[in-house]
C-alpha cells in the first residue's frame, strides 16, 4: 500500500475514533444519559414515537443492542471521510484549522443536517428545540472528525498545508 493511502487510512481511523468519542460525550452522556435518563428520552420533552424506537420497538437500534457494529461502522465512515478530505484538500485553504473547519462544515451540512431534517423531524416528530440540541452535538462531532483528519493528513507536509 502506498504511503499516501496508509496516511489516509490512519487519518480515517483516528477520525472515526474521534467521532465515536464525541458521540459518547454528547449523545450518550448528555442526550440519552448513561442509564436512559437524558433529555432526548425525557417524555415531557421528546416525541413518544422516537422514545419507542429507541427503547421499546423490536428490534432495538443496533447502537443499543449491538453497539460494536455501529462503532466499527463509524470508523469505516471516518476512513471514507479521510478519502473525501484527500480528494477535496487541493480546493481547501492552507492550514490545518482552516481545512478542518471547512471539511467539518461539509460533513455537517451534507450528512448531519440532512439526517436531522429527514429522520427526527420528518419521521419521528421530534421537537425543534431537541433537534437544535442534536445539531449542536453533530457540529461538535463534525469538528472533531475534521480536526483529527486534517491534523494527520497535513502532518509532515510543507508549511502552511
Amino acid at each position: 500500500m502506498k504511503q499516501s493511502h496508509i496516511r489516509t487510512v490512519i487519518a480515517g481511523i483516528v477520525g472515526g475514533i474521534a467521532m465515536n468519542l464525541a458521540m459518547l460525550l454528547t449523545f450518550r452522556l448528555i442526550g440519552f444519559g448513561w442509564k436512559g435518563g437524558g433529555i432526548l428520552l425525557n417524555p415531557s420533552h421528546q416525541s413518544q414515537k422516537l422514545i419507542a424506537v429507541w427503547t421499546k420497538i423490536e428490534p432495538l437500534p443496533l447502537v443499543v443492542s449491538q453497539p460494536m457494529v455501529i462503532i466499527l461502522g463509524i470508523v469505516g465512515f471516518g476512513i471514507i471521510h479521510a478519502y473525501l478530505f484527500r480528494w477535496f484538500s487541493p480546493s481547501l485553504p492552507r492550514g490545518v484549522a482552516k481545512r478542518a473547519i471547512r471539511f467539518a462544515c461539509l460533513v455537517f451540512l451534507m450528512t448531519f443536517l440532512f439526517w436531522e431534517f429527514f429522520t427526527p423531524l420528518n419521521q419521528f416528530g421530534e421537537p425543534i428545540y431537541l433537534i437544535a440540541l442534536e445539531l449542536v452535538f453533530w457540529a461538535f462531532i463534525a469538528l472533531v472528525d475534521g480536526f483529527a483528519i486534517s491534523t494527520i493528513m497535513c502532518q509532515g507536509r510543507r508549511s502552511g498545508v
